[in-house]
């Protein structure tokens, strides 16, 4: 076992010697984030993201013009928000939905346009006005903003497909998501990709 981990930092470490200080940071959140969401256990991610949180606000610090990294910080948020649930959350998804219009303003197709696929998944998750921003109408903008962008992404793919639930169009729902599943693998986000594989299929079993 011991061996093995050697051999996976090793390769993560190899592949990131030619890249730019940045991207470097942003993979380092990337792996961070996977390793939390999809290893770690359900009562202890809460705290693990709080502390990714503080992580990814030194890194965006570092690159506050870097659309990826404000992406990512985002994401973080997001996900943070949504493991500490209640009132508390909301300010947390205020601040991700605000890094990703910031985020599009640099680069609108940043890491394949995952901004839209972001903040259309904020749009339909948050609860509407007076409590939060939510809109179902701007979250399909986004959402299929995204899709243009990456019609073949499994996130891209997943997140529409899993508002299109919300949406009740359950059979326009099944097509995204077994779309979703033949999305290609995305070098470095093996973690990431098993992860969202299972929660399609969790998805797919409901329809």
């Amino acid at each position: 076992m011991k061996t093995k981990w050697v051999a996976i930092v090793a390769l993560l470490a190899s592949s990131m010697v030619f890249a730019a200080p940045q991207d470097e940071a942003r993979l380092a959140l990337q792996h961070s984030w996977a390793q939390i969401k999809y290893e770690a256990p359900t009562d202890q991610r809460e705290k693990l993201f709080e502390g990714l949180v503080a992580e990814s606000e030194k890194i965006m610090q570092q690159f506050p013009q870097q659309a990826e990294i404000l992406i990512w910080r985002a994401i973080i948020l997001s996900t943070y928000a949504g493991e500490k649930g209640g009132l508390g959350a909301l300010g947390l998804v205020k601040e991700a939905k605000l890094l990703l219009e910031q985020s599009i303003e640099l680069d609108p197709t940043a890491l394949d346009g995952s901004a839209y696929t972001s903040l259309g998944s904020l749009y339909y998750q948050v609860p509407g006005w007076p409590i939060g921003f939510g809109s179902d109408k701007k979250a399909r903008t986004y959402l299929q903003k995204a899709l243009k962008i990456n019609p073949d992404g499994i996130d891209s793919n997943f997140f529409y497909g899993d508002f299109l639930i919300e949406q009740n169009d359950k059979a326009q729902a099944k097509t995204v998501l077994q779309h979703a599943l033949e999305a290609k693998n995305r070098p470095g986000r093996e973690l990431a990709d098993k992860g969202r594989r299972a929660e399609i299929e969790t998805l797919l079993s409901t329809l």
